[in-house]
């Protein structure tokens, strides 16, 4: 007798513990942009009413800070809310900013029905003008096509001519790398799921890098790229050639991304560290590419055959980019986001730098120079000498 009463005992208990509701909580919106003094309303919801009343705390997250009080002053208080028992509707939550800049907002609570509050979270931009966001929404397009279509003046240059003469053959080898090496990066983070949960575990809270227009545009460049390297092969290219130090340069990056791969198969480092690789060669490429062409243009005296419609659209884009950055930082007090990152900052300047240096070369320096020119091959080993002196 006492053991059934024992047995009856444990399944009533057993019962009452699966009885317990597993309740996730969710807000009406991930990702929220708030000008200053406009309050706007979301709702927290439950996945399904909760069997006790459940008291819930807020926590504010701004980078790796997390707290329970919003000393950072961005936004109005938030009091602690209730969800009550039976409610499937969940509760309002009004937001009223007070200073710009990012935050994310979420939620803790005691409750044992509730689970997985660490997913609970929105993002909050915090703005001081709605136009200055329209603004940058305006900038953005405007610099993506002009950066899209900066590629084809060349492509017409080279068709009108029949000619590639005066395009630099070390700047089309590197840009092809770099832009195979972009579009691994970006197809990879976008829409391999493996790596982009890998992401999210290293990163939370946090937004993923990679939008579908960069996945476009890297996939757009590599296309480009290739039709004028077939250009190349069928066009008159004067003798014109691959240097031994550009050559060299692209074995060791290609050999790096060779070895890598092995260590990511190996299971010695993940595949998003993998993917990172190929961004260091991105960023590598894009210090070095230029500088072939324009020592090219200076020793020939000339600009015949390297496109300036490729380098004024690429111009346009550069600095509509770092417009662009300049006034998010300004419109959300987030000046970090620019200084903070001084690899993409610094690389757009570069950019823009060499950009004007093809400018004072094409309309100043070589303003006149119809013809050009040619370079004897004594005078290609000096040119390859002296990128070897800047390159290493």
């Amino acid at each position: 007798m006492t053991v059934f009463v024992r047995s009856v005992v444990l399944f009533i208990l057993l019962l009452n513990l699966t009885d317990v509701n597993s309740v996730t909580l969710t807000f009406s919106e991930s990702d929220l942009q708030l000008i200053i003094s406009e309050t706007k309303t979301v709702w927290l919801v439950p996945s399904e009413p909760l069997n006790k009343t459940a008291l819930l705390l807020f926590m504010y997250e701004i980078g790796d800070d997390i707290r329970y009080t919003e000393d950072h002053q961005l936004l109005g208080p938030l009091p602690d809310i209730n969800i009550t028992a039976n409610n499937s509707q969940g509760v309002q939550i009004r937001l009223t900013p007070v200073h710009a800049g990012n935050l994310n907002v979420g939620v803790n609570s005691s409750s044992e029905e509730l689970t997985g509050l660490k997913d609970t979270f929105v993002r909050l931009s915090i703005f001081h003008s709605s136009a200055i966001v329209y603004i940058n929404i305006v900038i953005g397009w405007v610099y993506f096509v002009a950066w899209s279509v900066s590629f084809y003046p060349q492509v017409y240059e080279n068709w009108k001519r029949k000619s590639v003469i005066g395009l630099n053959f070390d700047f089309l080898a590197y840009n092809i790398t770099g832009f195979i090496a972009y579009s691994f990066f970006n197809v990879g983070l976008y829409w391999i799921k493996s790596i982009e949960d890998d992401y999210k575990s290293l990163h939370p809270r946090g937004i993923n890098p990679v939008q579908l227009n960069d996945v476009i545009f890297a996939l757009h460049a590599v296309f480009v790229t290739l039709i004028t390297i077939c250009q190349c092969c069928i066009y008159e290219r004067g003798g014109q050639k691959i240097s031994k130090i550009s050559s060299l340069l692209l074995v060791l990056a290609w050999l790096f991304i060779f070895v890598t791969l092995f260590l990511a198969v190996g299971k010695v480092m993940t595949w998003l560290s993998y993917l990172y690789c190929f961004s260091y060669v991105k960023l590598g490429v894009t210090l070095i590419k230029y500088i072939p062409q324009a020592y090219m243009n200076y020793k020939r005296k000339s600009t015949v055959g390297w496109s300036i419609g490729n380098v004024l659209l690429d111009f346009t884009g550069g600095s509509l980019s770092l417009l662009q950055m300049f006034l998010l930082a300004y419109n959300s007090d987030d000046w970090g986001s620019l200084f903070g990152d001084p690899t993409k900052f610094g690389l757009g300047a570069f950019s823009i730098l060499f950009d004007i240096l093809f400018m004072t070369q094409h309309y100043i320096l070589y303003r006149y120079k119809v013809t050009y020119e040619p370079i004897q091959q004594g005078e290609e080993d000096d040119v390859e000498e002296s990128l070897k002196k800047i390159v290493l």
